[in-house]
C-alpha cells in the first residue's frame, strides 16, 4: 500500500511517499480502506520526534480517518464488510489501509462524505472527553475556547453552542474573531488586541466562566484562573503557549478551581470506546441534521502530506486540512 513515512524527525519534506505492507486486522480490530485522513497538530509534534507513538502503535502519522470496513472481527458487532465509517486510530492513518479497534469506529453520519466524516474523530473524541467529561460542562454555563480557528476550536464551538451553551473563542486575526462568531460564538476576542481575560469579566458582568479549553498553556494559564468563574475548571489539551507556569495557588483554592489535563492517544481502546459510545448517542444526531458542520479550509492529496503540514505550521487556516487518499 501506499503510505507516508516520516524518514527522519524534522520539518514538512521529512514526509515522504513509501511503500509498506498491508496491515493486518487482528481480534477486535477492523481493517479499514482509507479514502480521506485528518491532519491534526499532534501529528506535526510526532513529525519533529516530540511525540512518539504509543508502544506498539503504527509508527505512520494519522489519528483519524473514514473509508469503509474491507476486513476484520465483525463477530458480535453492528458492522459489516463494507460500511463506511471513520475512526480514531494511535497511527497510521496517512495510507491506504489503517487497522482501528473496532472499539473506536463509528458509522459514517447520514448524508456525510468520507472527507467530511474523516474531520470528526480526533476533534471530536477530545472536546467530548475534555469539555463534557473531564471538566463536566453542564446546561447553563459558559465555555470559553482558546485556539477557537483550530480543529478543536471550531469542534468545540460548534458543539457547546448547538447544545445551547453561551461560548466565547480567542482567534488571532480579526478574519478568524469573525469565523469564529459565524460558528457559533457570542463574541471572539482577538488575543493579539484584546486582553480576552477582562473581555471575558465584562461579558459576564465579573463572574467569569465555568469552563476552559485550553490548548495554549504557558502564560494564558495565571490570566485563565483570572477569569474563571468560582468552581470553574480549565481542560488543559497542549502546551502551544509553554509547558511552565507561575499560578496564584491562593485563588485556586479559595474559589475551589480544578485545573486538569490530559493525552488521548495512549488511553485504552475501552476508554475510547466509552466516548464513542457518548458521541453515537448524543453528537451523531446533530450530525446528521447538519446542526453541526464540517469546516474545511483545504484538501491535499496523499503524496502532498509535507504541504499540508507546512500550512498548519502557518496557522493560516481556519478549521481543518485533510488528505484525500481515495
Amino acid at each position: 500500500m501506499r503510505a507516508i513515512q516520516i524518514v527522519q524527525p524534522g520539518a514538512a519534506e521529512v514526509l515522504q511517499l513509501c511503500e509498506r505492507p498491508m496491515p493486518v486486522a487482528g481480534a477486535g480490530e477492523v481493517l479499514i480502506k482509507v479514502h480521506a485522513a485528518g491532519i491534526n497538530r499532534p501529528d506535526v509534534l510526532q513529525r519533529k520526534g516530540l511525540y512518539n507513538p504509543p508502544a506498539g502503535a503504527s509508527d505512520l502519522p494519522g489519528l483519524e480517518v473514514a473509508g469503509e470496513i474491507v476486513d476484520g472481527d465483525l463477530d458480535y458487532t453492528t458492522f459489516d464488510l463494507g460500511d463506511a465509517v471513520c475512526a480514531l486510530v494511535q497511527g497510521g492513518g496517512y495510507a491506504e489501509y489503517v487497522v482501528a479497534p473496532i472499539e473506536q469506529v463509528l458509522p459514517v453520519p447520514k448524508g456525510w462524505s468520507m472527507l467530511e466524516a474523516a474531520t470528526i474523530p480526533e476533534n471530536y473524541f477530545t472536546v467530548w472527553s475534555n469539555v463534557w467529561d473531564r471538566a463536566r460542562l453542564a446546561q447553563g454555563e459558559t465555555l470559553l475556547v482558546q485556539g477557537g480557528s483550530s480543529g478543536i476550536g471550531v469542534t468545540a464551538i460548534q458543539l457547546a453552542s448547538a447544545l445551547g451553551h453561551r461560548v466565547f473563542a480567542t482567534a488571532g486575526s480579526d478574519d478568524k474573531v469573525a469565523a469564529c462568531v459565524k460558528l457559533g460564538a457570542e463574541r471572539g476576542i482577538n488575543y493579539r488586541s484584546e486582553d480576552f481575560a477582562a473581555v471575558v469579566k465584562t461579558l459576564t458582568d465579573g463572574r467569569g466562566v465555568d469552563v476552559i479549553l485550553d490548548m495554549v498553556g504557558g502564560d494564558y494559564l495565571p490570566r485563565e484562573i483570572d477569569c474563571l468563574a468560582d468552581d470553574g475548571r480549565i481542560g488543559l489539551i497542549a502546551t502551544l503557549g509553554g509547558a511552565k507556569a507561575t499560578v496564584d495557588l491562593g485563588q485556586v483554592l479559595r474559589r475551589r478551581l480544578t485545573i486538569s489535563g490530559s493525552t488521548l492517544r495512549p488511553r485504552s481502546p475501552a476508554f475510547k470506546g466509552a466516548i464513542a459510545r457518548q458521541l453515537l448517542e448524543k453528537v451523531w444526531p446533530l450530525l446528521a441534521t447538519r446542526k453541526l458542520q464540517p469546516v474545511i479550509y483545504e484538501v491535499f492529496p496523499l503524496e502532498q502530506a509535507a504541504a499540508a503540514h507546512a500550512l498548519m505550521e502557518s496557522s493560516q487556516h481556519v478549521g481543518k486540512i485533510m488528505l484525500q487518499v481515495i
